[in-house]
């Protein structure tokens, strides 16, 4: 009985090891089966973001670091509408279509503004200011709420996140887009041409977009494209933001349009993002300086050429007049039947650009130095109210002669009131609206972007009154264009006056002088500049108007209305051919 007994606990034992390393090896294999599981999931999102980029990325630990680190915030700029932020891990939902923050206790998000981050928002997504359409911020998490969401998809570029504003219309890609995309990239040196472009306005690619590609060896992500990706889309570098300084015009929004109060940005820096692009687009740029008689016989005038509206009614009979006029070859350019490279090609070796107003004359950015720029405007429009391109044309470096011309007489118009409103019809209005429009000879000043009077004006064909344009070119261009190539203006600054002396001499009770001399800049040795002249002001202490002196020497001796016994506050400054002001230096206090 003993021996059946030991018999049968051995077979339980047994039994119970044997269930107990089933268990162990089944436990194992669901272990290893959840792990491959894992593995496999992270390799299909490690393909994704191969997909992406060529860049490769350690997943996991991609999401290790996002998972312990979280998001990094730090921002240059104090307002929104000049701040640019850089990210580490930013993240993207596409369901929610929001951008994510994930906090963890390594997270550092600087500036911290707490609720003031909405007051409007954490900065521009475009290069236009403090537009409602253009604001961008983010929605917070913990970094442990990883563990319920979809598996992230890390983008291993460093990205440039933005809006576009209208990639539609020239004037705004060049203006709002591509210039600022330049130099927002050249400002962080990570922003290089391996980026990536990330645009969230969420429009199509739009008429233009092969000119975005230049910007970047790599093709630009549309909002709608970043869905096809995954739910959960991480960054792991990126910049949100553009910068603004190349702006140099506001459209309306808040006050009627006109150039921008401070303009930062100088024809230098435009040409050299015209030279940048003609490069990519294989075109040469013209050498500058004094051309062959061969080739001053070979200059030419470009005509833009409309064929859907805001036409040029005596298109020929405008091309023959200024063929003879200026003895020059006259091309005719269109953007409906060319493409815009081409276009480019032609107007960069043009010695005068006629266009009617419009977005494509965005393009005499690529025009020489010395080139003329005409711009047509209908019947009731006021160039001296749209100014875009004569603000182009005049920023300092680009060396542009600019001329306006008018149709000041109605029955050269054809108006369409008939036409749907975005195309200037008025017919849409109440008869009292469409009279007092038909009426007025001048659009008003008006904000931006639906006055139906400035779109019935501006849609408006043209015949061209020739002799008065003509007229008006020989006023305003001084020598037959582009006859001799401008040269680069010189934008160097003077740099401060040195040891400025004051000295004073007591000659009656009512009768002083004040003697002022000073040294010339210190960069001025190394220059060759056309006309210096200082700039003194003098002010007597206690006083809130001062007496400006513009002088050609560096010492002067001053009597009109000094007085005896009174001290003086003097200023001197330098001035480099009537517009390159130096700064002030230290002021000197001169007591008679």
């Amino acid at each position: 009985m003993r021996a059946a007994g030991c018999r049968m606990n051995m077979a339980a034992i047994l039994n119970g090891l044997l269930v107990s390393v089933v268990a162990a090896l089944l436990w194992k294999y669901v272990r290893l089966s959840e792990h491959a599981v894992v593995l496999e999931e992270e390799l299909q999102l490690t393909r994704q973001s191969q997909e992406l980029s060529q860049a490769r990325i350690d997943y996991h630990a991609a999401l290790l670091a996002l998972q312990e680190h979280g998001t990094r915030m730090v921002c240059t700029g104090k307002m929104h509408t000049d701040r640019i932020c850089r990210f580490d891990y930013l993240c993207y939902c596409a369901e929610a279509e929001e951008f994510v923050f994930f906090h963890s206790n390594s997270s550092v998000m600087l500036p911290n503004l707490g609720p003031r981050r909405f007051q409007p928002a954490l900065l521009d997504l475009s290069s236009v200011e403090d537009h409602n359409t253009q604001y961008f911020n983010f929605q917070e998490l913990p970094a442990a709420a990883l563990k319920f969401m979809p598996k992230p998809v890390f983008v291993p570029d460093v990205t440039l996140i933005l809006n576009r504003f209208n990639p539609d219309n020239l004037m705004h890609v060049f203006h709002d887009d591509l210039l600022p995309i330049f130099y927002t990239m050249r400002q962080y040196s990570d922003l290089d041409v391996e980026a990536r472009l990330v645009f969230m306005e969420g429009w199509a690619e739009g008429a233009h977009f092969d000119l975005y590609r230049l910007l970047s060896s790599k093709q630009p992500l549309l909002k709608e494209q970043l869905k096809n990706f995954g739910k959960l889309m991480c960054f792991t570098k990126s910049y949100v933001g553009l910068s603004k300084m190349t702006t140099w015009y506001q459209y309306g929004f808040v006050q009627p349009q006109g150039p921008k109060a401070n303009i930062l940005v100088s024809g230098n820096e435009i040409r050299q993002f015209a030279g940048s692009l003609m490069e990519k687009l294989n075109i040469t740029t013209p050498v500058e300086r004094v051309p062959s008689d061969a080739e001053e016989k070979d200059s030419y005038i470009v005509v833009f050429s409309r064929s859907v509206n805001r036409l040029i009614l005596n298109e020929a009979e405008l091309i023959m007049a200024l063929s003879q006029e200026f003895q020059m070859r006259t091309v005719t350019v269109s953007l409906e039947e060319q493409t815009f490279p081409s276009i480019v090609r032609v107007i960069s070796g043009a010695s005068m650009l006629v266009s009617m107003h419009g977005a494509q004359l965005v393009s005499s950015l690529f025009l020489p130095r010395g080139a003329v720029v005409v711009e047509l405007f209908p019947y009731a429009v006021n160039p001296e109210q749209y100014t875009p391109y004569k603000t182009l044309a005049s920023l300092p470096g680009m060396d542009l002669q600019y001329v306006a011309w008018r149709n000041v007489m109605e029955e050269n118009s054809v108006a369409y009131p008939e036409r749907p409103w975005e195309q200037g019809g008025i017919a849409h209005l109440e008869k009292d609206e469409q009279d007092r429009i038909l009426a007025s000879k001048e659009v008003p000043r008006h904000l931006c972007c639906r006055n139906p009077e400035w779109l019935y004006r501006i849609y408006q064909d043209t015949i061209v009154d020739i002799p008065s344009l003509l007229e008006a070119l020989k006023e305003a261009v001084r020598i037959r264009p582009n006859m001799k190539k401008a040269k680069p203006a010189s934008m160097v600054h003077p740099g401060r006056v040195r040891e400025p002396l004051c000295q004073t001499s007591v000659q009656a009770t009512n009768e002083a002088k004040l003697s002022v001399s000073w040294q010339i800049p210190w960069n001025l040795k190394y220059l060759k500049v056309r006309e210096v002249k200082y700039e003194v002001w003098i002010q007597e202490q206690g006083e809130n108007t001062y007496m400006p002196y513009i002088l050609p020497h560096q010492n002067y001796t001053f009597s009109e209305n000094i007085k005896p016994f009174t001290t003086y506050l003097v200023w001197v400054r330098c001035i480099f051919n009537k517009n390159l002001l130096g700064p002030f230096a230290d002021v000197l206090m001169c007591r008679t």
